[in-house]
């Protein structure tokens, strides 16, 4: 956890030389903890207190990274439990399984399934991050099989092997691509710690307890191993791993312990799609780093992609798009004009109904800071004094011949407003948006 104001106080020299540009030491550390000025501003501090405040501020999940700087997932560095209290910083990453054990064939046939697992929606791209290839042959089997990844995979690489032979010439092939190593355990600790500290590659740990996994995560750390992942089994009742996952987090958050301050990973048995999808989507919310499937659907990963943007979304900021003219379809100087807000949400929908109208529409997004309609009107954020200045920035008069501005039916109150301050012509559309098409038809 960040140190409080008073906590960083005890750790300075407490003369208020004043040379930090503050009055006292205690208005300097107070400026500290809100990461307002920096430590080095502070020409007087002893070196022991400066390597415990260093040691102090560091994240209490550490940010790992696996894949290279083009295509990297980043898990970690969260700094609450729920996320109304600040948000997650940091998306679950979603990853598959493919065994060595396949043929050349159908490895490809994966990859190239793993590339088209991209969506678009309320104006994001949403995509799966990882592909972990799982040994289950022999280290020339393994490798080859590495090699088709290599060629054919843009995503980060999850090596899942314990065989340190094997892992070793997978991570001088890999070299650059920054994979992690999954897993070690007591057995193989020390020669997987080895490898990771040579090459640089993230490890995940396994172990039966917290408690062994906090000793081996210390073994680790000792050995020169310092990006670690902790891996939680899923072969129980789910209730058992959330609790687990929950724990864990509590353990870095909450408590400081800092040999549990690392990002956990699932990883799914081979169940059916279903229950997969089910179980993944219960570990997203609770609170796993990494999740690895080995179901390929499109519908498994677009479900699972959706729930993640919306927990990993900030509650204090909503989606929103940018606030402009839009123009759908083959648009004229005689195509209808509607006004809404730039919330992503409200815009996506009424897009999606100007789209099947089949009429060319020009669509005019006003900038209410990410609020719906009503919510917008009710902050006086979708005013008619907004919707104006957005008319006359927008280049709308030079573009069409009519003056006929369409607004949604739920502000249909402004419409005498903005008439008089717009110059327009207010047309009273309908409240829903699935109104849309047939509103738009009956207008042509």
């Amino acid at each position: 956890m960040a140190l409080s104001g008073l906590d960083i106080y005890k750790l300075l020299p407490k003369t208020n030389c004043r040379q930090c540009g503050f009055p006292t030491c205690l208005a300097f550390a107070l400026a500290l903890a809100k990461k307002a000025t920096s430590l080095e501003k502070c020409p007087t501090v002893s070196q022991e207190a400066k390597q415990a405040l260093e040691a102090q501020s560091q994240p209490p999940i550490r940010l790992i990274r696996v894949g290279d700087e083009k295509n990297k997932a980043e898990i970690g560095n969260e700094t609450v439990m729920f996320r109304h209290e600040e948000k997650f910083h940091h998306p679950t990453a979603i990853g598959f399984i493919i065994e060595d054990s396949l043929s050349n064939d159908q490895i490809k046939q994966r990859l190239d399934k793993i590339g088209k697992l991209h969506f678009e929606r309320v104006g994001q791209l949403i995509k799966t991050d990882l592909v972990a290839l799982k040994q289950t042959k022999d280290a020339a089997r393994f490798n080859e099989a590495l090699k088709l990844v290599l060629a054919s995979n843009n995503s980060g690489l999850v090596l899942m092997s314990e065989d340190p032979a094997a892992l070793k010439e997978a991570l001088k092939a890999s070299s650059g691509k920054s994979p992690l190593i999954y897993a070690a355990s007591d057995k193989n600790l020390a020669e997987l710690a080895q490898a990771s500290k040579e090459s640089g590659a993230s490890l995940a740990i396994k172990a039966e307890s917290l408690d062994k996994l906090a000793e081996l995560t210390k073994k680790a750390v000792g050995a020169g191993a310092v990006d670690l992942v902790l891996d939680v089994d899923v072969n129980r009742q789910p209730s058992k791993v959330i609790a687990e996952l929950t724990q864990l987090r509590r353990q870095a958050l909450k408590k400081s312990n800092r040999a549990l301050g690392y990002p956990l990973i699932t990883v799914m048995d081979k169940l059916d799609s279903y229950k997969e999808v089910i179980k993944a989507g219960d570990y997203i919310a609770k609170y796993a780093g990494i999740i690895h499937l080995n179901g390929f659907e499109e519908w498994q990963a677009l479900s699972l992609l959706t729930l993640r943007q919306n927990i990993y979304t900030d509650p204090q900021k909503p989606l929103q798009i940018e606030p402009k003219l839009y123009s759908i379809g083959n648009t004229s100087e005689i195509s209808p004009v509607l006004v809404t807000t730039n919330f992503s949400l409200t815009y996506y929908t009424v897009l999606g109904e100007v789209e099947a109208s089949k009429v060319p529409s020009n669509i005019l997004s006003v900038d209410t800071e990410g609020m719906s309609v009503l919510t917008a009107w009710a902050a006086e954020k979708f005013t008619p004094d907004k919707i104006s200045d957005s008319l006359k920035k927008s280049g709308l008069e030079d573009r069409i011949k009519h003056r006929n501005l369409i607004i949604p039916g739920y502000v249909a109150v402004m419409s005498g407003d903005l008439e008089e301050k717009s110059g327009w012509k207010i047309v009273v559309g309908p409240k829903e948006a699935a109104g849309i098409p047939s509103f738009l038809k009956n207008l042509t």
